[in-house]
């Protein structure tokens, strides 16, 4: 496992973390010990990150973290959670400094530690971000030892590029995938002029890019592959990237050859994200423990060929841009 240092936060961590979302919920069916073997499996391969939220199973996915660390002891990972989506309606008017803390006081009791190492606003409206006061209230949590540093959680290009203004940001987390393109023009650049740590969420597509989703594929539920395909409940970039489910699915198919033999395609899709030096972390999600093992093992392969690259540009250009390049 090759490890990458995770912008002005200073901290060393692994290249590829684990994404904490499918054990706690929203993604179908995952049983609590499904989900601590997926989370230790990925340990055992040499993942020092970890990536969550308060809401993610309502604390469920920040408790099951807290319980395989505490039966692990020994060195513990880099931990972040977000906060923000509690707030029930989720308005820019909730984040208030009393709101996130009152978060974060839940959040250190879910993981049992004295001090986060990161918090995240979680996808706030982008009016948050004009609001100087919510990251001097940041800036305040770390006065008193609450968090040891803070980022945000952003939807779109335009929001990263606001809040690494405010010079507490220490990250960003943002959506970056073979089919999401556009983070890499202009904000990694500035993102890697200001030392502020990228960590890439839904670098798969939400599973488009395992190559395993067709159209007949049936979701439960409780995926939001499922509730969320039109962005019912939350924005719909999270959910297949905001690609158009036919267009994905077509576009995968011109991916599929280019994918070197003995490698999976999610595999190469992760490989692709790492080979920015701006990305810090890229956090793909795991079921369970042969996910968890096949995620961490692509920060062993080799570079992705120039002329392989430039194919994989040519799909996005062709396929996916219009729908998603100016929306993100």
């Amino acid at each position: 496992m090759k490890n990458r240092t995770l912008g002005r936060t200073g901290a060393t961590i692994s290249e590829i973390g684990f994404g904490a979302w499918q054990i706690g919920g929203a993604w179908g069916d995952v049983s609590e010990e499904d989900g601590k073997r997926a989370l230790n499996a990925a340990l055992d391969a040499g993942v020092t990150f970890i990536d969550t939220a308060d809401v993610y199973g309502d604390g469920r996915s920040e408790k099951i973290i807290a319980s395989v660390l505490k039966e692990r002891g020994g060195d513990k990972p880099f931990v972040a959670t977000k906060a923000g989506r509690r707030l029930s309606p989720h308005v820019a008017d909730g984040y208030t400094g009393a709101n996130i803390e009152a978060f974060i006081d839940r959040s250190l009791a879910n993981l049992g530690v004295e001090t986060l190492d990161l918090v995240q606003l979680h996808c706030p409206p982008t009016e948050v971000f004009y609001r100087p006061e919510m990251f001097g209230a940041l800036d305040d949590l770390i006065v008193k030892g609450k968090i040891r540093n803070y980022g945000v959680s952003v939807s779109n290009v335009e929001e990263a590029l606001k809040a690494i203004e405010y010079p507490g940001v220490a990250t960003i987390q943002i959506i970056y995938n073979i089919f999401r393109q556009r983070p890499h023009d202009l904000f990694f650049e500035q993102a890697q002029k200001k030392n502020v740590g990228i960590i890439v969420r839904v670098p798969l597509a939400s599973g488009l890019l395992s190559g395993k989703i067709t159209a007949d594929t049936k979701f439960a539920d409780d995926d939001h592959r499922k509730f969320n395909r039109h962005g019912e409940f939350f924005d719909v970039g999270e959910t297949f990237a905001g690609v158009p489910l036919d267009v994905a699915l077509e576009a995968v198919e011109q991916v599929r050859p280019l994918v070197p033999q003995g490698i999976s395609m999610a595999q190469f899709a992760l490989a692709w994200i790492l080979q920015s030096p701006a990305v810090s972390v890229v956090i793909p999600g795991a079921r369970n423990e042969a996910q968890a093992q096949a995620n961490a093992a692509a920060s062993d392969l080799p570079a992705i060929p120039e002329e392989t690259l430039a194919e994989l540009a040519d799909v996005y250009e062709r396929l996916i841009k219009v729908h998603v390049h100016q929306k993100w």
